[in-house]
C-alpha cells in the first residue's frame, strides 16, 4: 500500500475513533449526570449536619 493511502486510512481511523468517543460521551451524559447527583446526595447525607432534617421554620411560628 502506498504512503498516501496509508495516511488516509490512519486519518479515517482516527476520525472514526474520535466520533465513537464523542457519541459515547453524548449517549452516556444522562447516566453521568444521574450518577453525579446521586453521589452528591449520598455525600450530603453522610457529611451533613444532624439537625438538617428538622424544619426550623415550623418550630418558631
Amino acid at each position: 500500500m502506498s504512503k498516501t493511502a496509508s495516511l488516509v486510512m490512519k486519518i479515517i481511523g482516527a476520525s472514526l475513533a474520535f466520533a465513537a468517543v464523542v457519541c459515547l460521551i453524548i449517549g452516556g451524559w444522562h447516566d453521568l449526570q444521574v450518577g453525579f447527583c446521586g453521589a452528591k446526595k449520598r455525600l450530603s447525607k453522610k457529611f451533613g449536619s444532624e439537625y438538617d432534617d428538622y424544619a426550623d421554620e415550623e418550630l418558631y411560628e
